[in-house]
This record gives structure tokens, sequence and C-alpha cells, in this order.
């Protein structure tokens, strides 16, 4: 991806742990790498069709002016963040906030946090057989949808589907939808189950009735394994009701474990 580069923006700000930083201010360096696709303003020289890069600057200036936190680690993580959300251009952002004249008793140059965040795109199962299931589900997507670390969220119909792993029950309604988060995949199972606690889901029998189920199945390409989250979901392929909806979002979308699009594993589960 194509990027922007500003170095060593000079800042005065308000940020420390100590009462004397937080009184008194002092020098801040910003260096920030932006990530995004310059094609179309190289071709029309418009700035329209750029990111203004000044107007990065004079943005993180009043940033780091306007609020005070304790940490860099804070400081450079929220407005990474805000960055990200002012400008929807910019896809992903390295941000670097050196603090030259930190209170260190000992000679140095410098003292500086770097973060990076960005955008990343996620799909997640939705799921319901209990109560108003459709109700349940447009709730859902709309707290989502109100949420500023979603944007361009998509959802597929909803279809009405057998329960599945063997327990009686009613029948679900499901879907799944697509989005971009600025969510890390542990913040975003954490801010789907609190959907679910909304929706006041019970988790007393496995694979049983349920109010509402949000399951994340890719998130980018990333493959990961922990105690209580594995991306992509582990049983997908076997779950007609998740690659049929989600077949019709993103079809050519691959597997980063089996290297098979969308569409290739719904035809191999139609065919067993």
């Amino acid at each position: 991806m194509d990027q922007i580069k500003i170095k060593n923006l000079k800042i005065f700000a308000h940020h420390g742990v100590y009462e004397q930083e937080k009184e008194q201010g002092q020098n801040f360096i910003v260096n920030a790498v932006l990530c995004t696709d310059i094609e179309k303003a190289g071709k029309s020289d418009n700035i329209e069709d750029a990111v203004d890069y000044g107007a990065v600057c004079l943005f993180i200036d009043a940033y780091m002016r306007e609020n005070r936190f304790d940490l860099l680690e804070a400081a450079a993580s929220h407005t990474a963040q805000e960055l990200l959300l002012e400008f929807p251009a910019v896809k992903k952002v390295e941000l670097e906030i050196e603090k030259p004249d930190a209170p260190i008793p000992l000679r140095f140059e410098s003292v500086s946090v770097r973060v990076t965040k960005s955008w990343h795109r996620v799909f997640i199962a939705l799921g319901s057989n209990m109560g108003e299931r459709l109700k349940y589900l447009e709730r859902a997507v709309s707290d989502l949808e109100e949420d500023i670390c979603f944007r361009n969220i998509r959802v597929s119909d909803y279809i009405e589907t057998f329960p599945y792993g063997g327990v009686e029950q009613d029948d679900f309604l499901n879907g799944v939808l697509e989005a971009e988060t600025l969510y890390s995949p542990e913040e975003l199972l954490a801010r789907i189950q609190e959907e679910e606690e909304i929706a006041e889901r019970k988790r007393e029998i496995h694979w049983g009735p349920r109010t509402l189920d949000l399951d994340i199945l890719f998130y980018d390409d990333l493959i990961l394994a922990k105690k209580d989250l594995s991306i992509p979901h582990p049983d997908m392929k076997n779950r007609r009701f998740v690659l049929e909806p989600l077949a019709v979002l993103a079809p050519s979308f691959v597997h980063p474990v089996y290297r098979k699009t969308v569409a290739d594993l719904l035809r191999e589960l139609n065919e067993r």
C-alpha cells in the first residue's frame, strides 16, 4: 500500500504522569506513516482525491494539545485511532511520539512509543432461534452500525435453517455480517459478547437454543488459536447456514487455512 510520511512534527502539549509535566507542558515530536491508496490523486492531481497531509498535521497538533494523557502509550494509541476515524482514506497508521524532555535523571536523546493501528476486514456469523429472532439480529446489527469502531457494514439476507449439533430445538434465523473494524481480535470478541449479553443469551446447553449467537468467522487472513478464540472459525466448512450467506457477501474470499474460496467450500459441502 502507498505511504505518506510525516517526520519530526513538533508539538507542545501537557502529557505526563507528573504534575509538573501537566502544568508546564513540554515538547513532543511526532512521526507518522499513513497507508493509503494514492493512485486516484496521482492521476487527477486534485487535492480532493488525496489525503491532505497538512490537515493531518493540524489534526494531530490540535488533538494532542486539547487532550491530556499520563502515558505516551495512551497518547499514541488514542491519536492513531482518531486519525483513522477522521481521515477515512487512511487504511493504516504507524504513529510514533517522542518525548525528548522526559524527566529521566540521566543523559539520553529521546524516549518514544510507536503504535500501529488499522482497519480490519471481518466477517461475523449471526444467529437466533428464541423469541423474536429477527429483532434480536436487527438490534445487534444496529448497535454495531452505531459503534464508531465499525464501518462499511454489509449484512446478508437471513435464512431459515435447521438446528446444528443434534440438540432438539426450534429452527434458526441465520446470516453473516461483513465490516471493517478498528478492534483487535480480542476486543472484537468482547464487543460481540456484549451484544449477546444485551440479548440475555444463556450458555447452558452446548449447541443449544439461544436468543443471539455471534461468531467471528474471518479477521483479515489471520490464523489464531487461543483457548477462548479461534480464527478462522474452526467448524465453518461444515456449516451450510454459515457458508451460504457468506458466499453471497464474499464468494471469492480465500480461507487462510484451507486456501480455498468460500464458494469452493460451499460447493464441496453441497457435494458431500
